[in-house]
């Protein structure tokens, strides 16, 4: 078993744009490194965006369709097991540098004046808080205070686009270090820390010399979206919207992407440090490392920036896993799909502890000690919802009006990707199927229903696979008999 284990999560980190996947421009040196001495997971997937739902499916191992979070501001399930929780019982006092987005379970919380519950930026059960870096930032806005640089309290997004005009020794990537490294030094028992590095996330504004890294000319241009008349309505609106948008110029385009490497650059330097600072103390060889991502970004392609929606540029995430007791696996790239639930799966095994009844991932074990599994699964999956719209106070509203009113149940979509397909249902029955092997821009439909119906039962086969499994390997007969859950202080005859 491992004696220490490093969760670090670099938010909206696209898996294509690190430079041991071939990204022709960007430069990762420290994350290819790791994967080198590691295990890069080359297919690996989120399971749902934005940043909330996103981390609730890596924390709890779970599909969107088990966890519920299906927004940021969706309430967390109180009773959801998490790595946190996970590592608590095995022993660890898990910390928290930086953020969870897990907002609380209102029916935990003591009165309607409690104030977690005008906030998605609560902490995930089970870690304690070192460094708070959720918004207004104020831990990193106070430091910079200190340091003589102008900060107003409401002026926290002003501080992220500000970045360039500071060193980066002062970002806000390398402040969360700094003080990771800061309590690192205090450390002697075993510990288990979550570092939530905000960049890669917009605004696409990198740190210092990192913002002039790239030249936005070197920058290759994004995937242009089919034409309007032959969008589903949700990618026309998407196309429309506040936000969600693209630059309409190519230099817009271009600057943009640039900026986004630079932040890659910075927080691949990060990592960088960290890993020295393991070596250091000599915790190289006993710790587990898991980097990954909430989600990815648009970054353009199909029209669109930040993450939303069905297509794979929102879900296709960085995934590097080393654990330093399977050394066989060391420098392997996994081709097979993996997903981010299954992360929690894997670090219960590397701390010898049974994997949770509630996960829908898989252990990596096998992958990372240099063999293959006798069973693994031949798709990614991954979901979106966007209810949010819908909800309000209002008394004739979608929220107030149900059962009468099923709006909120129908602004949603799934989507499972093969190899060769990508199948996407709409909560409204409406439905999409692309052709990967012939056009892996996503651009290429399958409308023939001979193709369509396979697509389409495998992913109705995958969700009916996915359903609640806690009490239901268990039968009520000569004590209890089968797979019983956890939390039972003890166990009948079986």
């Amino acid at each position: 078993m491992v004696r220490n284990v490093l969760l670090i999560t670099l938010d909206q980190f696209r898996a294509d744009h690190l430079s041991a996947a071939g990204h022709p421009v960007v430069r990762t040196p420290h994350l290819d490194a790791l994967a080198r001495d590691g295990v890069r997971l080359a297919r690996h997937y989120s399971q749902c965006a934005p940043c909330s739902p996103g981390r609730a499916s890596l924390y709890t191992g779970t599909y969107q369709m088990q966890h519920r979070v299906v927004a940021n501001g969706t309430p967390l399930d109180h009773h959801l097991d998490n790595v946190a929780r996970l590592a608590h019982r095995h022993g660890f006092d898990p910390v928290l540098f930086g953020y969870t987005d897990q907002g609380v379970d209102p029916r935990v919380t003591a009165s309607a004046d409690d104030e977690r519950l005008s906030s998605y930026q609560g902490v995930l059960p089970g870690f304690t808080r070192m460094l708070d870096l959720s918004e207004p930032y104020t831990a990193w806005r106070e430091w910079l205070h200190s340091h003589g640089h102008r900060t107003l309290p409401d002026g926290y997004l002003a501080l992220l686009e500000t970045e360039p005009d500071r060193a980066a020794t002062e970002s806000i990537s390398a402040f969360l270090t700094e003080r990771f490294f800061e309590w690192l030094d205090t450390r002697r028992e075993p510990w288990c820390a979550h570092l939530s590095y905000l960049r890669p996330h917009p605004p696409y504004a990198a740190a210092g010399h990192w913002a002039r890294e790239y030249s936005p000319s070197a920058m290759q241009m994004p995937i242009a979206p089919v034409a309007r008349e032959a969008r589903h309505p949700f990618h026309d609106a998407a196309t429309q919207m506040p936000g969600w948008a693209a630059p309409a110029d190519e230099a817009g385009l271009r600057t943009m992407r640039a900026q986004y490497c630079g932040m890659v650059s910075e927080v691949d330097a990060q990592v960088g440090r960290v890993m020295a600072r393991l070596r250091e103390r000599g915790e190289w060889d006993s710790t587990l490392v898991v980097v990954t991502a909430d989600h990815a970004d648009q970054l353009g392609d199909h029209g669109l920036v930040e993450k939303l929606g069905f297509f794979e540029q929102s879900y296709h995430i960085l995934g590097i896993v080393r654990d330093p007791h399977r050394p066989a696996g060391h420098g392997r790239v996994v081709e097979a799909f993996t997903e981010n639930v299954d992360l929690l799966p894997t670090i219960a095994e590397a701390i010898g502890a049974p994997v949770p009844l509630q996960c829908d991932g898989l252990p990596l074990t096998e992958w990372l000690a240099g063999a293959e599994p006798a069973q693994w699964r031949d798709a990614a999956s991954w979901e979106f919802d966007w209810r949010d719209v819908y909800v309000s106070d209002d008394p004739g509203g979608a929220a107030r009006n149900w059962p009468r009113d099923g709006r909120l149940e129908r602004q949603h979509l799934a989507v499972r990707r093969s190899r060769d397909a990508a199948y996407v249902q709409f909560g409204n029955g409406s439905w999409l199927a692309f052709d990967l092997a012939a056009d892996p821009t996503w651009r290429t439909l399958i409308t023939d229903p001979a193709r369509v119906l396979p697509l389409a039962q495998d992913m109705l086969t995958w969700r009916s696979r996915h359903a609640d499994r806690q009490l239901t390997g268990l039968l009520l007969e000569r004590g209890g008999v089968g797979r019983w859950p956890a939390g039972v202080a003890w166990r009948g005859t079986h």
